[in-house]
């Protein structure tokens, strides 16, 4: 019964290094393909939606030049800094995330396609 378990435990964890492992900017990349009509990353330049360039560690609604929504300026005022655990709740369901958010995107559904638009986006955080 201990080996079960041992294996078990082993499966998980084995499970769970293979997706902390699993961002790969390359294949972040194409997926932020369907950000693009509104955002820019590689960049520092606002869109129809603002620069994501240096995302990582930004308060929520503080990029200067762009307008914000009310609620997005509140959520950074509340203290929500874009890190990675906040940037997967927001791009699984940004209108869940940030009630009010103009941002018409419906969110991203797939987890490894989260991990791998973050480490995207991380190559372009100073």
């Amino acid at each position: 019964m201990r080996s079960i378990v041992f294996f078990a435990a082993l499966a998980t964890a084995s499970a769970l290094v293979s997706h902390a492992q699993a961002q790969d900017a390359a294949a972040g990349e194409k997926v932020f393909a369907k950000c693009k009509a509104c955002h820019v990353a590689d960049e520092d330049k606002n869109k129809i939606g603002p620069s994501l360039h240096g995302l990582i560690g930004r308060t929520a609604g503080t990029h200067e030049g762009f307008k914000y929504s009310p609620a997005m300026v509140a959520a950074g005022t509340g203290g929500l800094v874009w890190d990675e655990a906040h940037l997967k709740d927001y791009l699984h369901d940004p209108k869940a995330k940030v009630p009010g958010t103009k941002m018409a995107f419906p969110g991203l559904k797939s987890d490894d396609d989260i991990a791998n638009v973050i480490a995207y986006l991380k190559q372009f955080t100073p």
